[in-house]
C-alpha cells in the first residue's frame, strides 16, 4: 500500500494525554538513542493475495463467565483451555456447556498490571506428548515453560524453556503460538525499558523464536540467540498466512499501533521511530492505527485476510493481505463487546473465537462477561 494510502487510511493523531496504546497505561519519553546498530531490514517476501473480504457475524457465544482470559488453546478431543492472566490458573470447558473446571494453578505466576498468566500454545504434537506451552509473569520475570496435561490429572509440574524475559507492570508482551516451520514464537514487550528494544543482548521487545525445547531455533538471524526480530515495543499478536509469512500486532505509545510483516533479522524501530517513519534503517507497519482506535492484542488470518483484536478500541479489525501490502481495514463489532483480546481461528478453519477483556480492570463490565463470541464469515 502506497505510503499517501496508508496515510489516509489511519486515523489522525491524537493527544498524547489521551492516547497512549496501552493494555493499558502509556510511556513519557519516545525516542530515545537506539542502544544497538540497527540491523538492516530483510526483503519482503512474495505473498498471496486474499480471492475476497467475507463478512462477519456473531452468531452466538462460545463460553461465558470467565475471569480475565488471555491465552485459548483448542484441545483435540472439543474441549478448550483458557488461561486467567488475574489468577494465574488453566481452566477446561466444552464449547455450548455451561461452567469451567480448573485443571491447573501455573506455580510462580504473579498478576500485577499487565502481567500474569498469558499465552498458552499446545505442541504440534500435543496428541502423543500432552504438552501445553506456557508464557507467564514471576517475581523476577516473564518466562515461558511447558506443563504436561491429561483429561484425568490436569497440568502437572512445569518445566522452564526459558527465562530472563523481562518483566514489569506494563509491556509484558506474552503471546506464544507454533509456526508452520514447528518452532516456537514469542512476543515480548520491553517491560517500559525502551531502549531494551535495540539491545540483543535483551529478550525484551523481540519476537523470539525457540525449539519446543526451548533452545535457539535453527537458522535464527543471530546465531546461538533467539532473538528473531527486534525493535518491538509490545507484541501480543502472531500469525501466519496461507504463504507460512509471520504478521504480528503491536501496542504503539502515543500516536500509532501497527500490524507487521516480520522478517528475520529485521527492526521493527522502537524506540527511535513510531508507525510509518520511512526511515530504511527500519521496516515500517504496513497498517497503522491511531491508539484510540485499536491498542491491538491478539490476530488471526483466515483466508489471507487478517483479524486484529482491539482492547482499547473495541472493535475487530479486517484487513485483507494483497501480495506485500495490506488493503483497506474494516472496522467490525465497534462499541458492541467491550475490549477485545484474543482473535482465534475456530475449530474446523471457518470462523472465529474472539475473546472479550472487560474483567481485567480496565473494561466495563457487560452480564455473562468475560465471553468467548462465535463469529461467522462468509
Amino acid at each position: 500500500m502506497p505510503a499517501a494510502r496508508l496515510a489516509a487510511v489511519a486515523v489522525a493523531v491524537v493527544l498524547a494525554a489521551s492516547a497512549c496504546s496501552d493494555d493499558g497505561g502509556g510511556d513519557d519519553d519516545p525516542g530515545k538513542a537506539a542502544a544497538q546498530t540497527p540491523v538492516s531490514p530483510a526483503p519482503t517476501p512474495p505473498g498471496p493475495t486474499a480471492p475476497g473480504v467475507p463478512g462477519a457475524a456473531v452468531t452466538g457465544d462460545v463460553v461465558t463467565g470467565l475471569d480475565s482470559p488471555w491465552g485459548i488453546a483448542p484441545l483435540p478431543d472439543g474441549d478448550v483451555l483458557v488461561a486467567s492472566r488475574n489468577e494465574g490458573t488453566v481452566s477446561r470447558f466444552r464449547p455450548g456447556t455451561p461452567g469451567r473446571t480448573e485443571v491447573g494453578e501455573v506455580p510462580g505466576s504473579r498478576h500485577e498490571g499487565e502481567g500474569g498468566l498469558l499465552g498458552l500454545a499446545l505442541s504440534p504434537d500435543f496428541a502423543r506428548d500432552g504438552w501445553v506451552y506456557i508464557y507467564t509473569t514471576t517475581d523476577d520475570d516473564n518466562r515461558i515453560l511447558r506443563m504436561k496435561y491429561t483429561r484425568e490429572g490436569g497440568l502437572t509440574s512445569p518445566e522452564v524453556l526459558l527465562s530472563g524475559i523481562p518483566a514489569g507492570s506494563r509491556h509484558d508482551g506474552g503471546r506464544i503460538a507454533f509456526g508452520p516451520d514447528g518452532m516456537l514464537y514469542a512476543g515480548t514487550g520491553e517491560a517500559g525499558d525502551e531502549p531494551l528494544s535495540q539491545d540483543l543482548d535483551s529478550l525484551g521487545g523481540k519476537i523470539l523464536r525457540l525449539t519446543p525445547e526451548g533452545k535457539p531455533a535453527p537458522g535464527n538471524p543471530f546465531p546461538g540467540s533467539p532473538v528473531y526480530s527486534l525493535g518491538h515495543r509490545n507484541v501480543q499478536g502472531l500469525a501466519w498466512d496461507s504463504s507460512g509469512r509471520l504478521w504480528a500486532a503491536e501496542f504503539g505509545q502515543n500516536e500509532w499501533d501497527e500490524v507487521n510483516l516480520v522478517t528475520p533479522g529485521s527492526n521493527y524501530g522502537w524506540p527511535v521511530v513510531e508507525g510509518i517513519a520511512k526511515n530504511p534503517k527500519y521496516v515500517d507497519p504496513l497498517v497503522q492505527w491511531s491508539t484510540a482506535e485499536a491498542s491491538p492484542s491478539g490476530i488471526a488470518i483466515v483466508g489471507d485476510v487478517v483479524y486484529v483484536a482491539g482492547l482499547r478500541g473495541e472493535r475487530l479489525w479486517q484487513v485483507p493481505i494483497q501480495g506485500d501490502r495490506l488493503g483497506e481495514p474494516v472496522a467490525l463489532f465497534k462499541d458492541k463487546y467491550g475490549r477485545l483480546r484474543t482473535v482465534l481461528v475456530a475449530p474446523g478453519g471457518t470462523g472465529l473465537w474472539v475473546s472479550t477483556s472487560n474483567t481485567d480492570g480496565r473494561g466495563d463490565v457487560r452480564d455473562g462477561d468475560d465471553r468467548i463470541l462465535q463469529v461467522s464469515l462468509g
